[in-house]
C-alpha cells in the first residue's frame, strides 16, 4: 500500500480545503475585489498547495527512500531531516 493510499483521508481533506480557497479567489474576482484581498487569498492558496507537496513528498522519501526495514543501509536519518527541512523551508 502506497503512502498517498494510507495517508487518502488526509489529503482529500487538505485537497479540498484548497478547493475552497481557490473557489473564495473566484468569488473575490466576481464580485470585483480589490487586488490586496484578491492577492493574499492567491498567496494563501499557493502556501496550501505548497504544504500538500510538501507532505506527500515527505511521506514519499521516507517510505520509498529510506525505509529502514527494507533498506537498513539506505541514508543517514539525520541526512533525511535535514533534506526535508530544506526541502519545507523551499516549498513555503
Amino acid at each position: 500500500m502506497t503512502h498517498t493510499i494510507r495517508e487518502k483521508a488526509k489529503l482529500l481533506a487538505r485537497v479540498r480545503r484548497i478547493r475552497g480557497q481557490v473557489e473564495a479567489i473566484e468569488r473575490a474576482l466576481e464580485s470585483e475585489a480589490g487586488c490586496e484581498k484578491v492577492m493574499h487569498l492567491i498567496a494563501s492558496t499557493r502556501a496550501a498547495m505548497a504544504g500538500l507537496m510538501a507532505e506527500v513528498l515527505e511521506d514519499h522519501v521516507r517510505v520509498h527512500l529510506v525505509d529502514p526495514e527494507k533498506y537498513p543501509d539506505a541514508l543517514n536519518p539525520d541526512g533525511v531531516g535535514q533534506l526535508l527541512d530544506v526541502i519545507r523551508t523551499y516549498l513555503k
